[in-house]
């Protein structure tokens, strides 16, 4: 049980990174976005960030329920991320291309994460994935319907 307790917070504990990045490259995109399209996808990206900004509070959370310490650094969090800083000004398209990469990279570790979840009946966790899983999805299809 507790080597399950130990790949499951390893699992969200990179989820908790790539999420805690995202978030901060969506902020990023938030106040440094331009051009035709400015106010509907700073009022997007706003969305985005404060819902990603609830979401790491409720990995870490989970991690920490689990019996584990949450990465909670930005050190631990860049070792652990598959989520690419982003430190140029991209252009509007390029941001909404690069945050719909950013979401589907993470739905497929969450997606990577359910089955050992259901395989040690894991329930809260599950929830947490599907939820998660969910809303990157949405989030997803309309960065898609943007470009």
């Amino acid at each position: 049980m507790q080597n399950h307790k130990t790949q499951m917070s390893e699992g969200l504990a990179k989820l908790l990174a790539d999420t805690y990045t995202l978030y901060l490259k969506t902020q990023n995109f938030h106040w440094h976005v331009t051009g035709p399209h400015f106010h509907s996808l700073h009022k997007m990206f706003e969305e985005e960030y404060i819902e990603l900004a609830n979401a790491v509070d409720e990995i870490a959370e989970r991690i920490r329920a689990l019996g584990a310490p949450a990465p909670a650094s930005f050190g631990e969090f860049l070792k652990l991320t598959s989520i690419k800083e982003e430190t140029a000004k991209p252009s509007a398209i390029e941001m909404v291309k690069k945050l719909l990469h950013d979401h589907e990279t993470v739905i497929k570790h969450i997606e990577s994460l359910m089955p050992l979840a259901q395989k040690v009946e894991d329930e809260a966790t599950l929830d947490l994935l599907i939820t998660r899983s969910e809303i990157h999805q949405k989030t997803a299809w309309m960065l898609r319907s943007s470009c």
